[in-house]
Formats: structure tokens, C-alpha cells, sequence
């Protein structure tokens, strides 16, 4: 446990930052979540509005440092691909 004042303060902090970026982390997921929903029930048009919705959310998260780019870049480029493959076979 902290015993300095300076350690309890930094330990205050760091819980507080703990649980803001497990926030923005939740958050991140929710609108992947939607494009997945919106994929899984064949509605191009909904996909593409929480793609559209989605792809700044992820792009400020990952300059943020909440989820790595590489990650940000995955789940795009993934879910661009799901929707693309819908608007072919349509």
C-alpha cells in the first residue's frame, strides 16, 4: 500500500485514469458492436451508417492510445471488408 502522500495521490490517479480508459474502451466496443449487429441482420444501409459512425470513434481511441493503431486498423479494415462483401452479393 502507498505510504507517502505522493504515493497515495499517484495511486488516486492512476484508478481514476484506470477507469475513464475503461470507459472509452467500452465504448469502443459498443460501436463495433452495432456494425457487427447491423452486418449478422443483412441491413447494408444500417451497416454502413455504424461503420460511418464507428471509424472516428476508433481513429480518436487509438490516437489516444486506448487501444493500440494497429488494432484500430484491424477492426476497420475487417468490418469494411464484411460490408463490402454484403453490398457484392446484394
Amino acid at each position: 500500500m502507498a505510504n507517502s502522500p505522493q504515493a497515495k495521490k499517484r495511486a488516486k490517479q492512476a484508478e481514476k485514469r484506470r477507469n475513464h480508459n475503461a470507459s472509452l474502451r467500452s465504448m469502443v466496443r459498443t460501436y463495433i458492436k452495432n456494425v457487427i449487429k447491423a452486418i449478422d441482420a443483412k441491413d447494408l444501409e444500417k451497416a454502413q451508417a455504424a461503420y460511418t459512425a464507428a471509424v472516428p470513434v476508433i481513429d480518436r481511441m487509438a490516437d489516444k492510445g486506448i487501444i493500440n493503431k494497429n488494432k484500430a486498423a484491424r477492426h476497420k479494415s475487417r468490418l469494411n471488408a464484411h460490408i463490402k462483401a454484403m453490398a457484392t452479393a446484394a
